[in-house]
């Protein structure tokens, strides 16, 4: 029996994507970009301050990083709020040390339960990212439309109260979206968000929204937690990537390094040296341009 030939008809099959959100392009093809005073490398630190509830929940999933052991798992429970009370602190006084400002990927609830924390980010010219309410507040497509829209409006606006700017930036628990996070985040007048991973320069979607690319292979919890990597070694493929994104700028113009922090694993002591460290060496490459998104933001709309 012969398949009948409406089965192998697909409307979405040509070329690049199956979707409308935004257009194939490959960067051979791209206008080059420009960084402001010709600097090749433009680090962008983004450090996700995150509250995680004592009682995780599952629906629709189980946010990364949550309590793992039988309630009250105060093991993990306390050592997230390390982050928060001496990790971020510390990473604080290290940027500090380097001139650089960063972006900080805030839960609404660390505004609401410590709200000198983000009066601190902002004082030291960092910017805030709406960052969802707390580590409960996943998106996923089986979450209803009115359920997420509440979710990320609710989000804006105790952080824009604490911090007395409104966030420009959107990143998602988990990098996770459904399939109205896009036109729901445009709605509540986010200008960019970092949940895409798939380049490494920013890019627009249809509906004027734009995706800074937060690359979760880069992120610290992925090299030293997951892959069971040292702090040394982290630093060092740090540097490595800058090298080889500096050297492919004759050729592509402008390149982005973005380094995913998370205060309660590299604000540890044993690991702060070697981060330090890298800040420094960081620094000290040519052409090298620590900025927050919001800048990488304005570059990118200014020309393209």
């Amino acid at each position: 029996m012969s398949l009948d030939p409406e089965y192998l008809e697909y409307p979405k099959r040509r070329l690049g994507y199956d979707h409308e959100l935004f257009p194939y392009s490959v960067m051979e093809e791209r206008k080059p970009l420009a960084w402001p005073e010709g600097k090749r490398v433009a680090t962008w630190m983004v450090v996700s301050l995150e509250w995680f509830p004592i009682t995780p929940e599952s629906t629709p999933f189980k946010a990364p990083g949550h309590m793992q052991t039988a309630y009250p798992d105060y093991r993990h429970y306390t050592s997230r709020e390390y982050g928060t009370r001496v990790g971020f602190y510390r990473l604080l006084d290290a940027f500090e040390k380097v001139g650089a400002k960063v972006s900080v990927a805030a839960n609404a609830a660390i505004a609401q339960r410590y709200p000198q924390v983000i009066r601190d980010i902002v004082d030291a010219g960092h910017e805030i990212i709406a960052h969802s309410t707390d580590m409960n507040g996943t998106i996923a497509s089986t979450l209803p439309v009115e359920e997420e829209r509440k979710l990320i409006t609710e989000s804006i606006a105790v952080l824009s109260d604490i911090a007395g700017v409104k966030p420009r930036g959107w990143h998602s628990i988990a990098r996770q979206q459904s399939f109205a996070t896009m036109d729901l985040l445009k709605e509540a007048g986010i200008e960019y968000c970092c949940d895409w991973v798939n380049d490494e320069l920013p890019y627009a979607f249809n509906n004027g929204l734009v995706n800074i690319p937060l690359n979760h292979e880069l992120s610290d919890r992925q090299i030293i937690t997951v892959q069971q990597q040292s702090a040394d070694s982290y630093a060092q493929q740090m540097l490595d990537a800058f090298d080889w994104l500096a050297a492919e700028t004759p050729r592509f113009g402008a390149r982005m390094l973005p380094m995913h922090l998370t205060p309660y694993i590299i604000g540890l002591p044993y690991r702060m040296d070697a981060f330090e460290q890298l800040l420094v060496d960081l620094k000290a490459r040519d052409g090298n341009w620590f900025a927050r998104g919001c800048d990488i933001l304005d570059q990118f709309r200014s020309q393209m």
